[in-house]
């Protein structure tokens, strides 16, 4: 019987931990670069500038981005929004010849989401936005970015570190009070 927890002891727990340990550290790294993002541009459907929307036309976000204001997500503009201005303008281009497409088959265009938070926390774009926080703060300087990619970090520290010193993140917005510490307020 000893021989055979000193088995055990001497060659499956060694193996176990060792497992355990690479698991988690596999597991922390991955879950950490997907978390962070930092980087991350991918290739979209049409290719669509910011810089040339935002920027130099200095369309405001909220135009596109309805949902910002009162809902919990911004909301990607469906190819309706675009084509209140591209039924006439530029219909020759070929990004807006596939937007067309798009927009007269009914088919929503298949953007690939850039910016996300962790499906167990919960933010509210508007209460943000309410506060009178630019989008530029979390999204980066969109108006300058002829292709959009992430910028910023949405791990829970960097959202920690705004709520604890807005002054200092957000020094535009006079007056700004500290967000909000507790577990619950984004874990829900």
């Amino acid at each position: 019987m000893n021989s055979f927890i000193d088995y055990l002891l001497r060659i499956r727990l060694p193996i176990l931990v060792f497992v355990a340990i690479v698991s988690f550290a596999v597991t922390y790294y991955v879950a950490r670069a997907e978390r962070d993002g930092i980087g991350y541009t991918p290739e979209q459907p049409i290719n669509f500038s910011h810089k040339l929307h935002a920027g130099d036309m200095n369309i405001d976000c909220q135009y596109c981005h309805t949902g910002v204001e009162k809902e919990r997500f911004a909301t990607v503009p469906a190819a309706s929004t675009c084509m209140n201005c591209h039924s006439l303008a530029r219909t020759d281009r070929p990004e807006i010849k596939k937007l067309i497409q798009y927009y007269e088959s009914g088919t929503p265009i298949p953007w690939k989401r850039i910016h996300r938070v962790p499906e167990y926390a919960y933010f509210n774009h508007s209460v943000h936005v309410g506060k009178g926080i630019d989008c530029a703060s979390c999204h980066g300087d969109v108006r300058n970015m002829e292709k959009i990619g992430q910028v910023n970090s949405f791990t829970m520290g960097a959202c920690l570190d705004c709520h604890r010193n807005p002054e200092v993140k957000v020094p535009y917005v006079a007056n700004i009070k500290k967000g909000p510490e507790y577990c619950w307020a984004c874990h829900r």
